[in-house]
This record gives structure tokens, C-alpha cells and sequence, in this order.
């Protein structure tokens, strides 16, 4: 046998499985206590950092996007207007 075989791209699709592989439990938690800590507190301080920002920003927002809403309500209906002829068509 080819020690390369198993290299081979078919046994990348087709990988041999090892039936006792499954045969015990063992969950192994990916993160660290202390990563999870991290990123608990990077998404708390995301958060707060964001809604500050949004609230200095928030007459700018509503003075320059004024009438964005259109641009939603006008997408939302394209969407539905495909959905539409795409049910319609599918008979």
C-alpha cells in the first residue's frame, strides 16, 4: 500500500472512520477560563463604546439620513415582489 494514500484528495472526501472512535465520551471545552473572561468583557465594553458613540452621533444621523426609510421600504418590497413572482412561476 502507498504510504501517500491517505493524502490522497478521495481520502480527504472519503476519510477512513475508525469505528471505536466514537465509542467514548470525552467533551473538551475549546476555550480557557480566562478567554472566556476576555471576551465577555471585550463584548461589554463593545457594547457600551457603540451606544455611546451612537448617542454622540445621533443628530448627525437623523440630519443626514433623513428619508433613508425609503431606501428600506423600497428594498423590502423588491424582495417581495421576487418572492412573488418566484411562487407564482414555481405552479
Amino acid at each position: 500500500m502507498d504510504p501517500l494514500s491517505e493524502f490522497s484528495s478521495a481520502a480527504l472526501f472519503f476519510p477512513k472512520i475508525n469505528p471505536y472512535f466514537y465509542a467514548h465520551k470525552t467533551t473538551q471545552f475549546m476555550l480557557s477560563t480566562g478567554q472566556i473572561i476576555f471576551a465577555i468583557c471585550f463584548f461589554v465594553a463593545f457594547v457600551i463604546v457603540m451606544v455611546f458613540s451612537y448617542r454622540k452621533d445621533r443628530k448627525l444621523h437623523k440630519k443626514q439620513y433623513k428619508g433613508s426609510i425609503w431606501i428600506l421600504v423600497g428594498f423590502i418590497v423588491f424582495v417581495l415582489l421576487l418572492l412573488g413572482i418566484k411562487l407564482y412561476l414555481k405552479d
